[in-house]
């Protein structure tokens, strides 16, 4: 049994990358017209989120998303979530209607194909160097200049613990909401650790549970406000989370009651 899994697994990943690349090879075109001029992002949001979509499909993920606020549309957010998974990327293009742009570490941009247009229209950052996170505030501040949304998952990485239930976040996601006075969404991803986590032999395909909170204002607060308004959206997330492994475990007593009654 033991080796059947395995096996699974292993086909499992390479089917995740063959899906990666299957979309972007059919709309190459397309994608590099819509990156030519900041204009055309629009247009490659739309892409991206089919991309996304069939990925979470091909893969057997189906998301059940509850949501306590109606993301406006042609608004912009500062959109924060936990990080546990490469699936974090797809679901939140998956769930997100507003175009957005995402701040992440360039190693991904590394990764055939995907990293040719990751690097051209995400945020990259070196979080070692001190340069490549301040550069970050420059690039976001004009992406939120032409009405676009900006995503960072202000744990700064997945923590290599994967006991560990949601990490302390980092500074750089509420100082660019105070700054520029836009609202911050937080979002709870509840099962993607479990989907699909970064561990190689492990993952199934199956439920993804998110959770998009209410809005945290930022209009009229100032640095003074930015670690209450952290360590309450980081609240907020870590409820959430402790929540979903409640009904999770809730649900499997469930089941194995059910079993026995059979």
């Amino acid at each position: 049994m033991k080796g059947i899994k395995t096996i699974f697994w292993i086909l499992w990943r390479i089917w995740f990358y063959i899906l990666m690349a299957i979309p972007i090879l059919i709309m190459f075109p397309f994608l590099v017209l819509s990156i030519l001029s900041e204009k055309g992002y629009p247009y490659f949001f739309i892409m991206a989120r089919m991309w996304a979509k069939f990925i979470l499909f091909g893969m057997g993920f189906r998301y059940k998303v509850d949501s306590e606020q109606t993301v406006e549309e042609n608004k912009s957010y500062m959109i924060v979530a936990n990080h546990t998974s490469m699936a974090d990327i797809m679901l939140m293009l998956a769930i997100i209607k507003n175009p957005f742009v995402f701040v992440g570490k360039q190693e991904l941009a590394r990764i055939p194909i995907f990293g040719f247009f990751y690097k051209r229209t995400c945020i990259l950052v070196d979080r070692s160097n001190s340069q490549s996170r301040m550069a970050v505030f420059t690039k976001a501040h004009k992406r939120i200049e032409r009405g676009l949304s900006v995503c960072i998952f202000p744990e700064g990485g997945v923590p290599d613990d994967e006991s560990v239930v949601l990490d302390h976040f980092k500074e750089g996601a509420f100082k660019l909401a105070i700054k520029h006075q836009i609202p911050i969404l937080p979002i709870s991803f509840g099962d993607n650790k479990e989907r699909f986590p970064y561990t190689f032999f492990a993952g199934s395909p199956g439920i993804m549970r998110v959770k998009i909170h209410k809005q945290v204002e930022t209009f009229g607060k100032s640095e003074i406000n930015r670690k209450e308004i952290r360590e309450q959206v980081r609240n907020t997330i870590y409820t959430q989370l402790v929540a979903f492994e409640t009904e999770k475990e809730i649900e499997t007593v469930k089941t194995k009651k059910n079993h026995l009654v059979d």
